[in-house]
């Protein structure tokens, strides 16, 4: 499954632009790890060493959550010194969100529901999107903006997996990242639904871990992700 832009399959820009190489950066990475760190970031000088333990870890995706704010700092803290992180926004809500998050280095835009507005901004940017659906309808609308990867969230209350299978069975060239309600525990019962091509969640970086500065539990719950996305492969 490669990750698009909207408004069309694959985005051809010229080659080199900035929605080429991340989209192509982020399709190489959800193949090789397809797990995704969905980080709250309440102090901004604890995103580069938790985005640092996610990486010894396995997992290269880092996406901060504009929960909070400290999150753009956070975020261009990591673009500008962790560059083995790929690193995105997540919780964008607005138009305003998605160009203020991409300014601050944001390499894709993620959010929990489906908003023209952000999508028209990421494309406009020329940087992946990744809306949240629910439902057929959200799926169906998404899918006539050009969209071929899109969050399922809230994953565990919308129906878990036999929801997704229901909906693949439809929109066929959708991949989906469910999100919400994943943990160690249910994670590789999600990677092998065959339409799932990576799955969310921020069980990986604890609050209290963070707030601890247990970075070291950290790598170890992201190496564990790893490790099972790697099983679910075989």
């Amino acid at each position: 499954m490669t990750v698009v832009s909207p408004h069309g399959a694959e985005d051809r820009r010229a080659e080199g632009g900035p929605s080429s190489n991340d989209a192509s950066r982020l399709t190489e990475l959800l193949q090789r790890a397809p797990v995704i760190p969905v980080v709250v970031i309440e102090d901004a000088p604890c995103a580069v060493p938790v985005a640092r333990s996610l990486v010894a870890g396995g997992l290269p995706i880092v996406e901060i959550t504009l929960r909070t704010a400290a999150a753009l700092e956070a975020i261009g803290s990591v673009a500008a010194e962790v560059p083995e992180a790929h690193v995105g926004a997540g919780t964008v809500l607005s138009e305003e969100q998605a160009r203020a998050a991409v300014s601050a280095g944001a390499k894709f835009i993620v959010s929990p529901g489906l908003h023209g507005g952000v999508v028209s901004a990421a494309s406009e940017l020329s940087v992946p999107v990744m809306p949240g659906v629910t439902t057929p309808s959200e799926v169906q609308c998404a899918w006539n903006l050009g969209l071929r990867v899109l969050k399922y969230f809230p994953a565990g209350l919308a129906g878990g997996i036999p929801m997704l299978k229901a909906l693949a069975a439809v929109f066929r060239d959708v991949g989906f990242i469910p999100t919400g309600g994943i943990s160690a525990k249910n994670l590789r019962d999600y990677l092998e639904v065959p339409s799932v091509i990576a799955c969310g969640g921020s069980w990986l970086t604890p609050s209290t871990a963070i707030a601890d500065g247990d970075y070291e539990e950290i790598r170890r719950l992201a190496a564990e992700a790893k490790a099972i996305a790697n099983e679910s492969k075989e």
